[in-house]
C-alpha cells in the first residue's frame, strides 16, 4: 500500500505545481534508485529534559516502538534513493531527525515498486515532547510505556496504526493529530494518559478506541469532513458524546443512552467528554 501512497503524493504535488504555475509544460523528472543502504540511528539523551523531539518523514514506512536503551532514539533507516538519506540535528534539548530532501521540479518518472524508505526506531522513556510530521506513508506506532509530555502528529495520505500498549508514565498535557485522506486506527488511547486530545481528519476512515486505564476526566475533540469515524469506549467507562454535523448518520450500540444529539454511556470513575463535529459521513459509537 505504501507504494501507491507515494505515487499519489507525487501526482498531487505535480498537479499542484502545475496549477500554481498556470502551465502544463513541466519536464519529466527522473528519480533514480540505487543500492539499498542501511544506516544506524543513535541519538543520545540530552542533558536537559524534556527533549523536544521532531521526526520529519516524507514517504515510505515509519515504525516506532519503545525500548531504546542508553539513547533517546535508536534504530535504523533503510533507503535506496540518495535524497532519502536521514539527517540528524541536535541543539541542546532540540532533536530533529528528518528524511533527506527529495527535490521534484517536474513530473516524477520512476517505478515506485523499486523505492525503499523505511525507518525502524525505538524511543527512550526519558521525558519528551514528540512531534511527527509525515507525508504519504505507512505508520506503525506503539508509544506505550513512554514519558510523553505532549504529542503532535501531522500527516497526509497515510495508513497508520497507533497504540499505547502500556500507560504513559506522565500526564500527557496535550495530544493533537491532524491527517488528510487517510486510514487511521488508534487503540488503547486511555493509556496515553492525556488531559486533552484533538483529532482532525479529512475524508478517511478513522477509529478511536479508548480502551486502557483512564486516569482522570479527559476531553476529546473530533473534527472531520466526509468520513467514517468509529469511537469505541470500554463497557464500564463513563462517556458523554455530543454531536454536531450535517448529513451525518449515527449508529450507536444499545448501551448508549440517547437524548437529542447527546449520547451517554454509564460508568464509574473518570469520564470521557467527547465532542464530535462532522461534515457528513458515518459515526459509529461502540462499547465493549
Amino acid at each position: 500500500m505504501k507504494k501507491y501512497m507515494i505515487l499519489a503524493a507525487f501526482v498531487v504535488l505535480a498537479l499542484v505545481t502545475m496549477a500554481c504555475g498556470f502551465t502544463f509544460n513541466l519536464p519529466w523528472d527522473d528519480i533514480s534508485t540505487g543500492p539499498t543502504q542501511t544506516e544506524e540511528i543513535n541519538i543520545p539523551v540530552p542533558e536537559e529534559t524534556p527533549a523536544d523531539v521532531r521526526l520529519d518523514f516524507g514517504a515510505g514506512e515509519l515504525n516506532l516502538a519503545p525500548g531504546a536503551e542508553g539513547a533517546l532514539i535508536e534504530g535504523s533507516a533503510t533507503y535506496n534513493v540518495a535524497d532519502f538519506k536521514p539527517e540528524i540535528q541536535v541543539d541542546g534539548n532540540d532533536v530533529r531527525l528528518s528524511t533527506g530532501d527529495l527535490e521534484i521540479t517536474g513530473i516524477p518518472r520512476i517505478r515506485f515498486d523499486d523505492v525503499e524508505n523505511t525507518w525502524d526506531l525505538q524511543l527512550s522513556d526519558s521525558p519528551m515532547d514528540l512531534e511527527i510530521n509525515a507525508g504519504a506513508y505507512q505508520g506503525d506506532y506503539d508509544l506505550g510505556g513512554l514519558s510523553i509530555n505532549s504529542l503532535e502528529i501531522n500527516d497526509g495520505a497515510a495508513d497508520v496504526r497507533l497504540e499505547f500498549s502500556e500507560l504513559n508514565q506522565i500526564e500527557m498535557r496535550s495530544f493533537r493529530y491532524s491527517t488528510g485522506a487517510s486510514a487511521v486506527k488508534m487503540s488503547d488511547l486511555a493509556n496515553a494518559n492525556f488531559s486533552l486530545m484533538t483529532f482532525r481528519g479529512g475524508a478517511g476512515d478513522y477509529t478511536l478506541d479508548f480502551d486502557g486505564d483512564l486516569q482522570r476526566d479527559a476531553n476529546v475533540i473530533v473534527e472531520s469532513g466526509v468520513s467514517q469515524v468509529t469511537i469505541v469506549v470500554p463497557e464500564g467507562t463513563a462517556a458523554i458524546v455530543t454531536i454536531r454535523g450535517g448529513l451525518l448518520n449515527v449508529d450507536a450500540d444499545s448501551d448508549w443512552q440517547i437524548s437529542g444529539s447527546t449520547y451517554t454511556l454509564p460508568g464509574d470513575g473518570p469520564k470521557l467528554i467527547i465532542e464530535v463535529e462532522m461534515g457528513a459521513g458515518n459515526l459509529e459509537l461502540r462499547s465493549r
